[in-house]
């Protein structure tokens, strides 16, 4: 998978960062979003919707679904394998999983580093490794991915669509789904409360 680098090859100011959906956001599909970008440059942005699970399928529904394990050894899986939750990652290819993981694991020519200590992989080998128990120390597993063309995502976030804010583990790979997006907002210091749909056209 080639990630949105640029004719340069520089990275975007968005790269590694959080997109925070504004209050006032109409895409149902990303209402209270929080998303990491996984690249941004002049041919666009990707990024993961972490915030938002999967409904009705865990980490080891899919391990079985895709035959990375028997039905009958799920329940053998490792603790950390039961550990990765699955997101709605966004609604670019849905029916493909990209693994967002700590930088602690990493297959030659199929991860990409994205920030110092967070790589993306989208190949099986990574889920194969989570389920043998050497995989990642955190991961999620996003199904799909949020996609913008060129300049899509600069008019968006000046159409006051999107905040921002630097990424971390916790708003990552925290165990509290739901609060990621009050985590976030408070890590800018803004009330929500305060930000109004006509937000910047006083």
């Amino acid at each position: 998978m080639k990630l949105p680098r640029g004719k340069s090859g520089k990275r975007g100011y968005l790269d590694g960062q959080m997109l925070i959906a504004m209050p006032s956001m109409l895409d149902e599909r990303f209402a209270r979003s929080l998303i990491y970008v996984c690249a941004h440059s002049s041919d666009g942005a990707m990024g993961i919707v972490v915030n938002h699970p999967a409904a009705n399928i865990s980490f080891s529904d899919l391990l079985v679904k895709l035959e990375v394990v028997p039905k009958s050894e799920r329940i053998q899986l490792p603790t950390r394998a039961e550990g990765v939750k699955v997101m709605r990652g966004g609604p670019v290819e849905t029916e493909r999983g990209f693994v967002l993981h700590s930088a602690d694991f990493f297959i030659e020519n199929s991860t990409l580093p994205i920030a110092k200590d967070i790589c993306l992989t989208a190949t099986i080998d990574i889920l194969k490794a989570i389920a043998r128990g050497d995989g990642p120390a955190s991961a999620i597993l996003a199904l799909g991915y949020a996609g913008w063309a060129p300049g899509q995502l600069e008019d968006e976030i000046q159409g006051n669509g999107w905040l921002h804010c630097a990424a971390d583990r916790e708003l990552i790979f925290g165990a509290d789904i739901d609060g990621k997006y009050n985590m976030a907002v408070k890590k800018i210091g803004i009330n929500l409360g305060m930000l109004s749909s006509e937000a910047g056209h006083a």
